[in-house]
């Protein structure tokens, strides 16, 4: 089965180097967890609608997780 994550973030300013985000990610501000992509859609859309969303100081991510291995 796979899960997702939902994850609201600071922008972090844009350097010479770019963004990593392996090396360093961006602060997580909230982390919720969804059995399905249909309901992490519905949570990361609702995160779509706060102010520092919109303005382009937090960036929403939908990561899924736990994935099946194809043989």
């Amino acid at each position: 089965m796979t899960r997702f994550l939902v994850v609201l973030t600071d922008v972090r300013p844009l350097t010479a180097d770019g963004r990593n985000e392996r090396l360093s990610p961006e602060r997580r501000r909230q982390v919720v967890g969804a059995t399905s992509r249909e309901a992490a859609d519905k949570i990361a859309n609702a995160f779509m609608a706060l102010g520092m969303v919109r303005a382009g100081r937090q960036r929403v991510k939908v990561i899924a997780v736990g994935r099946k291995r194809s043989a």
